[in-house]
């Protein structure tokens, strides 16, 4: 098992984004059979920086200069994983859920819960998992103080899976 805590910020130079650029490119990739976004707010942040063209191999030829978080877990879903987001009510996560179901070829594979009592902070995949104390929105992956803990190999994400399936179900 690998893991990694971070402490992003000005302070520190670190952000959360950069980590998670990375765990969806590697799951984008690789899929796994579920990927899990549990967040209490998300937003569709840009994710990664194509400017170069450096992922146009990998990424859907839809995807301009920036990739977007909806673009990247569309992209996720259309190579083959179910796709689990778990949110607060609102019209703010509501649209965000649009825009991913927008990205996906079929929206079947997609397995949307609003729950008003989340405020969990994970994203997990095949054998990886990213928790911590940000959101998944611009301050929390980018200029918030936050605590972030990248973790691969291991049982965490296995067991994140089975907590995440028992408590809101694997519909998809």
């Amino acid at each position: 098992m690998l893991e990694r805590t971070v402490r992003t910020g000005a302070g520190t130079g670190l952000r959360a984004d950069t980590l998670l650029a990375s765990a969806l490119l590697a799951e984008l990739v690789a899929p796994g059979p579920d990927l899990w976004v549990v967040s209490a707010w998300i937003s569709d942040v840009e994710i990664l920086d194509n400017s170069y063209a450096g992922f146009s191999a990998i990424l859907d030829e839809r995807v301009g200069t920036t990739c977007r978080l909806s673009e990247m877990l569309g992209m996720i879903a259309n190579a083959g994983s179910r796709l689990h987001i778990v949110t607060r009510p609102g019209a703010h996560n509501e649209a965000f859920v649009s825009r991913v179901r927008a990205a996906m070829r079929d929206p079947r594979p997609l397995h949307v819960e609003f729950d008003a009592e989340v405020h969990e902070k994970t994203m997990c995949g095949r054998d990886w998992i990213l928790s911590g104390s940000m959101n998944f929105t611009v301050n929390g992956l980018g200029s918030s103080k936050e605590q972030v803990t990248y973790t691969v190999g291991g049982g965490k994400a296995a067991q994140a899976h089975l907590d995440f399936s028992e408590q809101w179900g694997t519909r998809a």
